[in-house]
């Protein structure tokens, strides 16, 4: 029976302990700082607003661990000596391994140049944060502000304004998201995060924070020379990987735990999955997409700890993160992606797209397909729900537009009922394609599979 430790309970150190658990009699303990138990982090904002408690965002029952012999140690490591096989943790417990799995997590930013040890500055990733913002916005803020953009930034935006706390939103680039949207879902989510009565401000970056007299922040000054009071600042400027404590040491990190294609480390019977990971040689996606390093995304860390559980029962296998996919929610605006939609098309024009937005402003869908034979790329949802499983089928089959816009309405995930625009989005493309034509040859949903 091996001693199978994983640091980390988050969402890869957990599918990694509940599928090694399935194939093996190992004895298998998760130390975690954070938690005591498992939990959605996906779902924090919901907690603050009040649509859920705490007890809501656990997928099992606190009763399953113990159930099914996964050891829960609630604790901090702060030491591993990678030669004699030990770990030391924060009360003095020193625990042997015979594998470990280094599921560490990531942690938000925190710009140098700016004092964010003031008392109301802080990040939303963990637990440790949310309990935090629930403290300090309690405590008579008038005003607050987001320093940031991104998908963190916008979700600090709409928890704040839940408990009626003016936000005035930072943002350093001319549209919201513009590094990773393209321009015209870009300027969508912009004018609706203003719909919503959310003071941004573009172009705009944070020089200084600003000490009230009595450790707290009182304001921040822009690079512009402008002020803006605020008794509460939530920094969104990123994630990096949680791994400070282990550099200097026989670990080869970088920006993350460097891992081979199986995610093992360069030392033996060591192995990191999820947000601290960094490939050495990223992988590609099933459509040949080159990914990036480090991804710090749900799904990316489930599949990881699924690829390392097999290898520990015996069948090496390489990690495969299959067709990009993400998913948000800006305010009302449900948004999904999958395959590669650049911010900006390459120059070399390999690549078209195809976009169209209902006159509301409010959704839109994008196509990205090679010019050469029109094999499609990917995908931008903006109000529309899709089905993932038809959009990574077209992606990883490199179906052409005209194939994919036929036969649309199979991937409408929307409740029965809702408006269906298939109609208006291949109105648009025949008008940009003349000749071509594209009719409707499916029904809505998994009814049109069958059709």
């Amino acid at each position: 029976m091996r001693q199978v430790i994983i640091i980390g309970n988050g969402i890869a150190g957990i599918t990694a302990a509940r599928e090694l658990r399935k194939g093996s009699d190992d004895k298998i303990t998760v130390i975690s700082s954070e938690t005591d138990h498992f939990f959605s982090r996906t779902a924090l904002m919901y907690i603050y607003m009040g649509h859920m408690t705490y007890a809501h965002t656990k997928p099992y029952e606190d009763h399953f661990w113990a159930k099914n012999r996964i050891g829960l140690l609630r604790a901090h490591v702060n030491r591993i000596d990678f030669e004699q096989k030990t770990l030391t943790t924060d009360n003095g417990t020193v625990l042997t391994y015979d594998v470990l799995v280094l599921a560490l997590g990531s942690k938000p930013n925190r710009p140098g140049s700016l004092n964010t040890t003031l008392r109301g500055v802080q990040g939303l990733y963990g637990k440790p944060d949310l309990d935090q913002m629930e403290q300090l916005t309690t405590e008579g803020i008038r005003k607050a502000v987001v320093v940031g953009g991104g998908l963190i930034g916008i979700e600090l935006c709409e928890m704040l304004l839940s408990r009626h706390i003016p936000v005035s939103f930072l943002v350093r680039e001319a549209s919201f998201w513009r590094s990773v949207l393209p321009e015209e879902e870009s300027q969508l989510v912009t004018r609706h995060i203003r719909a919503h009565h959310v003071d941004l401000h573009l172009n705009t970056e944070v020089t200084d924070l600003h000490d009230d007299g009595h450790g707290r922040v009182g304001g921040v000054t822009t690079k512009a020379g402008n002020r803006l009071d605020a008794q509460f600042v939530g920094v969104s400027v990123g994630v990096s990987a949680n791994i400070d404590w282990l550099r200097n040491g026989l670990l080869d990190v970088d920006k993350g735990i460097l891992v081979d294609e199986t995610l093992q480390t360069n030392l033996p019977n060591v192995w990191a999955i999820g947000d601290c990971v960094q490939h050495r040689n990223p992988p590609r996606s099933t459509n040949g997409a080159m990914r990036r390093p480090t991804e710090q995304i749900w799904y990316t860390g489930r599949i990881m700890g699924e690829t390392v559980a097999k290898t520990l029962l015996g069948k090496p296998t390489v990690y495969n993160p299959g067709v990009f996919f993400n998913s948000a929610k800006f305010f009302d605006i449900e948004y999904q992606t999958y395959g590669d939609v650049p911010a900006n098309l390459p120059d070399d024009g390999s690549l078209k797209t195809f976009y169209w937005e209902h006159p509301n402003g409010e959704i839109g869908l994008r196509i990205n397909y090679r010019a050469e034979g029109g094999a499609i790329t990917g995908m931008n949802a903006l109000g529309i729900r899709q089905r993932q499983d038809v959009w990574t089928n077209w992606i990883e089959q490199s179906r052409p537009i005209q194939h994919v816009l036929e036969h649309l309405p199979q991937a409408n995930f929307d409740p029965e009922f809702f408006r269906q625009y298939e109609a208006a989005i291949l109105a648009k493309f025949n008008a940009e394609n003349s000749g071509i034509g594209v009719k409707l040859k499916a029904k809505k949903g998994l009814f049109g599979l069958f059709a």
